[in-house]
């Protein structure tokens, strides 16, 4: 829709042209949706799926914006005329709208939904543009030209359009011969301003300044190299945060070169406030370099083996260690069997305190007596479903058995004992049954304790699989307390897990287990921070 109407307070110049694309719902309940726009010559489409309909509004405001003339110089912006509501907030009864004012070139920018719903091209000033997020701007118009009104409107009154203009008029001849003889008084010297071509000289001259994190780059500070190091940065800060995919080793090295620029700097001058933030530009250097490395799974530096991790988030190592931690405290029964059991139904269960469960999750942990030790958690109090265990045990996916652990269930005042979203608890539940199932335990025949064992040394470890935070090893008592076994146990679970290709170069010494996991099962580590 293109509109024609003039703006108030700029009567000589017309309102920016705009179009609209909407994918909207073909009928109630189904998948079919409407592509439409809101130019009358252009047919509404139907398409059979809301993907689809996305792809065909995106092409069709493509070609809109290819088949219209770039943005018009002289275009009033279509955002103010519109009072700007697509990125000021309506004032509350008590409340004043603040002003905004326009400025930049006229661009033509799109702007769409969050949802992807519409999206909508319009002609509209660049702080307009600038001020809504999700707007990308297709092209950007020229200078204004300056037509006879605009310059009479700025030209001074009583000032004719051509000619020189002088402050007094000649003297005339009668004026002069009645004028008195005596000498008149010399005029004061005025001083005549510079040109521009020598200020344009100057200013050339000047060494160009710069900004780096809010702050500004003095033309004369030394050294030079300095200077020039300090407005390298600013640009290329500038240019990361135009980027559209995040680059975090990039961003350590750039973090980096900040914090010895930013140490120079505060050795020149003095300033305090410099070195803190030389200060923190290092400390932002390395958590965007542990970020990367948790991203890619990158050992540590010099190393170079590359690990995709299972969990690739650093919030869900912690996650998974606080479900670990709060089956230890809170297993209903004794023995490894019963509390490999309790893991595996938290994970299940973890935000609501309900979940589903099928006969073959069960029969596929190493429990002797699966019914009996059921039958036992329901007798506790701690697990209740419908039915009876055989009945549990015969269910299929189709028809799961729902469960129910009571002290996983939110109280009324606050959530659960575990804080993490809905999204998180099918990752974690997933990684466990990768721990616990593995292939190669399950060939060797691996009991309840070891698969046990198995958990918490994936939750133990480093960034390149060392036992521990930095390859120190593991408290022996930590493990057997764990693991629900007398300490004279401990070794045949370990012998059990080196002979199953989870543990290399594993030793017990000053009661502590020191090792590392082989880089076979590395992938289902969770590095200690």
């Amino acid at each position: 829709m293109t509109v024609e109407a003039t703006a108030g307070g700029a009567e000589d110049r017309r309102v920016g042209r705009e179009w609209m694309v909407r994918v909207d719902a073909a009928d109630r309940g189904g998948a079919a949706v409407r592509v439409s726009c809101s130019r009358p010559a252009c047919a509404p489409q139907l398409l059979p799926s809301a993907a689809a309909g996305r792809t065909a509004a995106v092409a069709h405001i493509k070609a809109h914006l290819q088949a219209a003339a770039g943005p018009r110089p002289e275009a009033y912006c279509v955002c103010k005329a519109e009072e700007c509501r697509l990125h000021i907030r309506p004032a509350g009864p008590r409340d004043r709208t603040p002003p905004w004012r326009c400025g930049g070139p006229v661009v033509l920018a799109v702007v769409t939904d969050r949802q992807g719903r519409w999206w909508r091209a319009m002609e509209c000033c660049a702080r307009c543009a600038a001020a809504q997020p999700l707007a990308k701007i297709v092209a950007t118009a020229g200078p204004a030209p300056v037509t006879a009104a605009h310059a009479a409107a700025r030209r001074p009154a009583g000032v004719a359009a051509t000619g020189p203009q002088f402050s007094h008029a000649a003297p005339s001849a009668a004026s002069a011969s009645s004028a008195p003889s005596a000498s008149p008084a010399p005029a004061a010297p005025r001083r005549v301003p510079a040109s521009r071509s020598a200020k344009a000289a100057k200013a050339k001259r000047r060494p160009r300044g710069g900004k780096i994190a809010q702050r500004i780059v003095p033309h004369d500070l030394h050294p030079v190299a300095l200077r020039e190091e300090l407005m390298e940065l600013g640009d290329l800060f500038r240019a990361y945060q135009q980027r559209t995919e995040p680059d975090l080793a990039e961003l350590a090295e750039l973090h980096t070169r900040k914090a010895k620029a930013f140490t120079t700097w505060a050795e020149v001058t003095g300033d305090t406030g410099l070195r803190l933030d030389a200060e923190r530009a290092e400390q932002a250097a390395a958590a965007a370099l542990i970020q990367h490395q948790y991203r890619t799974g990158l050992s540590p530096v010099g190393e170079g083996q590359v690990t995709s991790r299972l969990l690739t988030a650093p919030t869900h190592w912690e996650h998974a260690r606080s479900i670990l931690a709060h089956v230890a405290d809170n297993t209903p029964l004794p023995g490894p069997e019963a509390r490999l059991m309790v893991v595996m139904l938290t994970l299940r269960s973890a935000l609501t305190g309900t979940g589903n469960l099928v006969g073959q999750d069960v029969r596929g942990l190493p429990l002797t007596g699966p019914e009996e030790l059921i039958d036992r958690l329901v007798e506790s109090g701690w697990l209740s479903f419908p039915g009876t265990a055989d009945d549990l045990l015969d269910s299929r996916p189709e028809s799961p058995t729902p469960i129910t652990i009571p002290s996983l269930m939110p109280d009324d005042d606050g959530p659960g004992p575990f804080d993490f979203g809905r999204k998180t608890r099918p990752k974690l539940s997933g990684w466990a049954q990768r721990v616990v199932g593995d292939k190669k335990l399950r060939k060797k025949k691996t009991g309840a304790a070891t698969r046990l064992l198995a958990l918490g040394l994936a939750v133990r470890t480093s960034t390149d699989g060392g036992l521990g935070a930095e390859g120190e090893g593991i408290d022996l008592a930590t493990l057997t307390s764990w693991c629900a076994v007398e300490p004279g146990e401990l070794d045949s679970l370990v012998e059990q897990l080196t002979v199953a290709d989870w543990l290399e170069e594993a030793a017990t010494a000053d009661g502590r287990l020191t090792g590392r996991l082989t880089e076979r099962v590395l992938p289902l580590s969770c590095p200690l921070p």
